[in-house]
């Protein structure tokens, strides 16, 4: 035999032994709900976004029905700062007047969504793009957040503008997508009770969808391995009770705080686990779904 030979049929047992771990849990999901919030630098880097579109297209293979939910703040920018818009950030969300708003669904639903529709697309997958406007997916509401001023100690209400939250999310569109064959990717834009159209938070919507179908697993991919310990040191499993000690105690901080609480709200409304994974990791959804080691951080009700 070869050295060629010998390198090839190592490298198809590994293979195989891949594969044999795999199919326990394709079989324990098949016929589930995946809820993916997809963003971050792996949105932006073109081989890693082309190995989310081929990852998404092979869980629908595999009997999962994923549900796509994307962000997209660095375009958003890009395109107010070419337009001449000028736009503020408080306490991490972007102040959104009308004229903002309507950069922001162009943004949103258009390109972004587009592209990411395209690539799961090209990849052999069947996609559909929507945001939360489409088949009432999203009833939004005006959100509100107080700010304790630090020399009168008086909260003071913040007008962030057309910024929203979820009221209500109607899945009926996404199980008739999903019946269909088709992977839903939705732009996370709502629509008031008056017709506005609000900015929600993708991490949000993706969590208050998840809960809505009964997800089996809700993802968050970001930029970081997950939630990092006093050590720096990466948590891989922990309860919904370690998680908000762990925000107590000052373990988690900064923007990991609304990722984690997003993934408790979901777990406590019956999606299976929350998982907060580094989406620049190629395939990493694969590799936490089908083997037993998993990536990033996992959080279970308990």
């Amino acid at each position: 035999m070869t050295v060629r030979s010998i390198k090839e049929a190592k490298h198809w047992i590994w293979v195989g032994r891949v594969l044999t771990e795999a199919l326990p849990y394709m079989r324990h999901y098949d016929g589930t709900c995946f809820v993916i919030k997809y963003g971050g630098h792996a949105m932006g880097d073109a081989k890693l976004a082309k190995n989310f579109a081929n990852d998404i297209g092979l869980l629908k293979h595999a009997g999962i029905d994923p549900v796509v939910v994307h962000g997209g703040g660095p375009q958003i920018g890009e395109m107010l700062e070419r337009l001449k818009i000028k736009s503020e950030f408080v306490d991490g969300l972007r102040v959104t007047d009308k004229a903002t708003v309507e950069i922001v669904e162009m943004v949103l639903s258009g390109s972004i969504n587009k592209q990411i529709v395209h690539a799961i697309n090209a990849s052999g997958g069947s996609a559909v793009g929507l945001s939360g406007k489409d088949g009432a997916l999203i009833l939004a509401r005006k959100l509100r957040r107080t700010k304790r001023d630090p020399d009168s100690n008086i909260e003071k209400i913040l007008d962030l503008g057309f910024v929203g939250e979820p009221e209500k999310i109607n899945p009926d569109i996404l199980n008739r997508l999903a019946d269909s064959g088709i992977i839903p990717v939705v732009a996370p834009i709502g629509a008031g009770a008056k017709g506005e159209t609000y900015n929600i938070n993708a991490d949000t919507v993706a969590g208050a969808i998840a809960s809505a179908v009964g997800a089996a697993r809700f993802f968050l991919l970001t930029d970081v391995a997950g939630v990092l310990d006093k050590k720096g040191e990466l948590i891989a499993e922990m309860t919904t009770k370690k998680a908000r000690s762990l925000i107590a105690d000052g373990t988690i901080t900064g923007g990991m705080i609304p990722k984690v609480e997003t993934c408790i709200e979901a777990v406590e409304a019956d999606v299976e686990a929350a998982v907060i994974m580094d989406g620049r990791v190629p395939h990493a959804m694969l590799l936490e779904i089908f083997t037993a080691h998993g990536v990033g951080t996992l959080i279970r009700e308990g």
